[in-house]
């Protein structure tokens, strides 16, 4: 499907969904360097949100534009790892332009809303599946990088349930093509600056339990943020690490937004479908992690996902 696609356009826009991850970040990457390898004909863009410093190793990464051309109109733009247009954020206009669209996604909650969709919801990561969809004897280290970068974030460091066999298989042929596996893992997943530690330990200083001791709570305001000097994308992996608690079977990170207006992140175990209970409220994911926006103080929020996790505990 994919190459096909490719072989019929002649411009191409690649976007992902707003304040980008490693697997959205990792997988447009890869995917524009695939293009620029074998398709050197082709004219190719990638349009994202501002990225985090970690992941500007990454070939390409200097061409990311944050603001579309007025009146550009592509042959084909290619959504990745974005379960819904308004997900798309400020390149939305471009993708309901362009004369083809292509959605490549693996949340449970995408719609198929593009023109041709390859939506795999026990994938792994988008990543993965891009690396399924392209030439994997055209894949160069600059593109290996990128793709393994996405699956590895996307999967924990293969520590997550969504890890298959596929997903091992595929990390391993990327690692043939030279990939730095232990730097990539080290600067990207580990390495923290101090600031991002001390709002570690603030989330899990103030953190409370209830439902009794089944599901954690945490939350950060804006102007706790400027404090600590500090953006969202510092706040990743804090949900995650809330879930690790012994006894927890969900876990709550709220970062303020604008006053009052948080964004929710969400991770289960194996008994609570998270994005059942995203979808309850607006947003969107997986089973295991997911997210949402709500209006309302830290409490408010706490206590209309209460009701929601209860319905899935008593089951």
């Amino acid at each position: 499907m994919l190459n096909r696609l490719l072989e019929l356009a002649d411009t191409i826009a690649i976007g992902g969904h707003v304040r980008p991850d490693g697997d959205c970040i990792g997988s447009g990457l890869g995917l524009r360097q695939y293009i620029k390898d074998n398709y050197k004909d082709k004219e190719v863009e990638v349009y994202l949100e501002e990225i985090p410093e970690k992941y500007r190793f990454l070939e390409g990464i200097e061409t990311v534009r944050h603001e579309i051309p007025e009146g550009k109109i592509y042959d084909l733009f290619i959504c990745l790892d974005c379960a819904d247009l308004e997900r798309l954020g400020f390149s939305a206009p471009l993708f309901e332009n362009a004369k083809n669209t292509l959605c490549i996604d693996h949340h449970v909650s995408n719609p198929g809303f593009a023109k041709e969709n390859h939506i795999v919801p026990d994938a792994s990561s988008t990543s993965e599946l891009v690396y399924e969809l392209i030439n994997r004897e055209c894949v160069s280290k600059e593109v290996a990088e990128a793709l393994y970068t996405g699956i590895l974030h996307d999967t924990g460091v293969f520590q997550y349930s969504c890890t298959a066999p596929s997903t091992l298989r595929a990390a391993a042929e990327l690692l043939e093509a030279g990939v730095d596996a232990p730097k990539i893992i080290r600067d990207t997943f580990y390495e923290k600056t101090y600031a991002q530690h001390q709002v570690l330990g603030r989330a899990l200083l103030e953190s409370i339990l209830f439902l009794d001791g089944r599901c954690i709570a945490s939350y950060i305001r804006e102007r706790e943020m400027r404090f600590f000097g500090v953006d969202r994308s510092d706040l990743d992996g804090i949900a995650s690490q809330l879930r690790n608690t012994k006894g927890v079977e969900v876990a709550i990170f709220m970062d303020e937004i604008r006053p009052n207006v948080y964004k929710v992140s969400l991770r289960s175990g194996d008994i609570v479908d998270v994005s059942v209970i995203a979808r309850y409220f607006g947003g969107g994911g997986h089973k295991k992690a997911a997210g949402f926006t709500l209006t309302g103080t830290p409490y408010d929020v706490i206590n209309n996902l209460s009701k929601q996790i209860e319905l899935q505990l008593e089951k």
